[in-house]
């Protein structure tokens, strides 16, 4: 029988509680006409992986696979056309369910279900196997290694539509300001603005993982530590283009207020998460100079075709910091520690099968 790793229910309650990791088995997955399986060979963590374990997050399930980053190898098919293609294909894997095409919004009336450890979506990439519907998949862009590979569909998604979708600054010679670098989805935004020729700069609450920005073509950055930091930052900014056309934000707190001296009239602030603070304050300064604050979460079916494809077309390759091999549970939680401590400059990965030399 297949096995995963799930969360092991014990007392307690929302947020104080610390669901322990668990080896399960799960069914042998038997395909239908239009499904497909992937034996998995890399799997990827998320910040909503934390949340889980915590029960912060919706629909938290017990015996449910974690993780909603994967890539694998098509291992059997369905009876369909659509599937018997995918044979044999190394794959990766949409991490949700319910939004087709919409620029809006999910089309599915119940929403978007992601993968991994919810009762919303059965399906789950720390597993030696998953079921899927052939047309969730992807082929993997041949230049990635498996831990590579396993690192950007969630991220990349969340990134490509705050970034491409809702800044409407994916321009060349833009300048763009990415907050909190060292997160997968602000590195994957990061690398999507250089490589659209934009002027990227980042901040952080330390010199090195700036340090490591620069070194993936960011211009420059500044701790958001500091008192006034957006003073410091409007000093990088060249001297033909003073101004930040956007900022592609994940902390929240007080962005907008901060934020909205260094943009242009009428900037964005494209709004993917809020890890600093749950609540940000909209001020009249920011209403005087027709700022605009979009939220962005995940994307569409469609939008993760086009962005694996700009990362095929590119040669970009996702930032890994560590990976660890194997359904091995001490490992793993060495991983959610990492998560923990913030103490991470790219994605978390655990790759799986015959050990193929990926280990960062």
């Amino acid at each position: 029988m297949p096995s995963a790793i799930a969360i092991k229910q014990v007392p307690g309650k929302p947020g104080q509680v610390w669901y322990p990791l668990e080896e399960i088995t799960i069914p042998e997955p038997k395909p239908s006409e239009t499904q497909v399986v992937v034996t998995i060979t890399a799997a990827a963590l998320n910040h909503r992986d934390l949340f889980i374990r915590q029960h912060l997050y919706p629909g938290t399930a017990f015996g449910v696979p974690l993780l909603a980053d994967g890539v694998g190898i098509v291992s059997s098919t369905g009876s369909s056309p659509s599937a018997k293609k995918w044979l044999n294909k190394r794959v990766v894997l949409n991490p949700g369910l319910g939004w087709k095409e919409s620029p809006d919004g999910p089309e599915h009336a119940k929403g978007y279900a992601i993968m991994g450890g919810t009762n919303l979506n059965p399906a789950g990439t720390l597993a030696d196997v998953v079921l899927m519907e052939a047309e969730e998949l992807e082929e993997c862009p041949e230049h990635l290694s498996d831990a590579e590979a396993a690192a950007f569909p969630l991220v990349g998604l969340t990134a490509w539509r705050a970034f491409f979708t809702k800044s409407n600054n994916a321009k060349e010679g833009r300048n763009i300001l990415v907050t909190g670098i060292g997160g997968g989805v602000a590195l994957m935004v990061l690398q999507f603005a250089v490589a659209q020729g934009c002027n990227v700069y980042v901040t952080s609450g330390t010199e090195e993982k700036i340090d490591k920005a620069k070194k993936l073509g960011a211009k420059g950055g500044v701790n958001y530590k500091e008192d006034k930091w957006e003073k410091k930052l409007q000093m990088l900014l060249p001297k033909d283009r003073p101004w930040v056309d956007a900022i592609v934000d994940g902390a929240g707190g007080d962005v907008v207020s901060k934020g909205s001296r260094l943009l242009k009239a009428g900037g964005v602030i494209s709004v993917y998460g809020m890890t600093v603070s749950p609540k940000m304050d909209f001020l009249m300064g920011a209403v005087l100079r027709n700022i605009e604050v979009k939220g962005s979460t995940m994307g569409s079916r469609k939008e993760f075709a086009d962005m694996v494809e700009f990362v095929r077309k590119t040669k970009l390759k996702p930032v890994v910091s560590r990976s660890v091999h194997g359904l091995d549970i001490e490992a793993i939680n060495g991983l959610f520690e990492d998560m923990k401590k913030a103490s991470q400059f790219g994605k978390l990965v655990v790759t799986l099968g015959k050990d193929n030399g990926s280990k960062l």
